[in-house]
């Protein structure tokens, strides 16, 4: 069993940016070769990347998730996807990075790039909100308290060493109220990977990449054990996991991992071993993730070829050589990723209240979680259709600025 079990809550969940448009002077594209405009292949990645999560959160074993009757199935299940978010929240925060460094236009100020990122994020994200409160908490928040559903309306969560509060409401929304953090300090932290000379982003690349491997030590060392201890990982605790997952600034080292490799592949500094090269890596990685102590494979084990997965998909695009993941239907699942991560959760949960207290077997079982993911991509396609695309189009830009 492992922290997200023992919390009753789950893990994993990506950020929210999209495969850019690169405009003119967002960075200096190597010798000859302009930058491209946009980057499909990293939308489609978001898909399998969502599916993973999706599986992961499925296979929790908590009696308001579970579906599999037999015990040892069930656990088969959850240990096969046990490390998911080891390898799902460098990519995703990493991506997040990368793409904002990639797409970043001009010189904005820091009100008007705040204001695209709060139209993108914050109305589907209260919609999301609102589901779960009202289909999984109910009207009366059982499951939460008014601090907890406070910290959770406003992204605040994260910052609180409170697993239960970290995953109140809409169990997702954590990586959410991390994000927030990274976009608060972009517009400080573009203009310091921007000086970084050419020839010297190798060293600052390596340098983040050990501050992150450090992360484990650093929790073990000063973070104290606490009351929570994990349940068969004794030397876990609740707070470690809080310190070393969910804390926005331990969190902010992957995001500015993923500015400098931008850097790095816009400024041809990237050695590319190729997207089959480097996602064969991330499976390796993540065989190692189920064999190395908690932290280490949250944190460490499939950080590298996951950020080598992005810069491959990049080169990719920019180069214009195949790609898979520009395939129309899995660019489309990536466009709709940031509202399947939103309302996923809740149709895992809402599943389980409507079903009650019955478990069932295999094939049931499986039937069941197709449903639940057709559901919930019918759900992320209205809610970006309904919500996330209008409102960005509408309201990204000031009324003077549209004029």
């Amino acid at each position: 069993m492992s922290t997200e079990q023992f919390t009753g809550r789950a893990v994993p969940g990506p950020p929210v940016a999209v495969a850019p448009t690169a405009p003119p002077g967002a960075g200096q594209a190597p010798p000859g070769r302009p930058l491209a405009s946009r980057l499909p292949t990293l939308t489609g990645l978001r898909a399998p990347v969502a599916l993973a999560v999706f599986l992961f959160h499925a296979s929790l074993l908590f009696p308001s998730i579970r579906l599999l009757a037999d015990d040892s199935q069930a656990e088969g299940f959850y240990r096969a996807v046990a490390q998911v978010g080891g390898l799902t929240m460098p990519f995703w925060f990493a991506l997040s990075g990368f793409i904002l460094v990639w797409s970043h236009r001009g010189n904005p100020s820091p009100a008007a790039w705040w204001r695209r990122r709060y139209v993108k994020i914050v109305p589907p994200y209260i919609v999301g909100w609102i589901l779960a409160r009202v289909l999984v908490d109910g009207a009366d928040g059982a499951h939460t308290t008014t601090a907890q559903s406070f910290l959770s309306f406003f992204m605040l969560q994260s910052w609180v060493p409170d697993v239960p509060t970290n995953f109140a409401v809409n169990n997702v929304s954590w990586s959410l109220s991390t994000e927030a953090f990274f976009y608060l300090a972009f517009p400080a932290l573009y203009p310091l990977v921007r000086r970084v000379p050419a020839a010297r982003l190798k060293y600052w690349i390596g340098g983040v990449v050990l501050a992150i491997c450090a992360v484990p030590l650093l929790t073990y060392a000063v973070v104290p054990v606490g009351t929570a201890v994990v349940p068969n990982e004794p030397a876990q605790s609740a707070n470690y996991f809080w310190f070393a997952y969910i804390f926005p600034p331990t969190r902010l080292l992957d995001f500015v991992l993923g500015m400098l490799v931008a850097r790095a592949v816009m400024l041809g500094r990237w050695r590319n071993i190729g997207l089959a090269g480097s996602g064969a890596l991330l499976v390796v990685s993540y065989v190692v993730a189920l064999n190395v102590p908690m932290l280490w494979g949250l944190r460490v084990a499939c950080l590298l070829p996951a950020v080598m997965v992005i810069a491959a998909g990049a080169m990719a695009d920019n180069e214009g050589t195949s790609s898979v993941f520009r395939n129309r239907f899995l660019v489309w699942l990536g466009d709709i990723s940031f509202a399947f991560y939103l309302v996923h959760f809740t149709v895992l949960e809402y599943t389980r209240k409507l079903l009650g207290d019955r478990l069932f077997g295999t094939p049931a079982a499986i039937g069941l979680l197709a449903a639940q993911f057709a559901v919930s991509v019918l759900l992320a396609w209205a809610l970006y259709v309904c919500v996330e695309r209008p409102v960005t189009r509408r309201w990204s830009r000031s009324r003077r600025a549209r004029v």
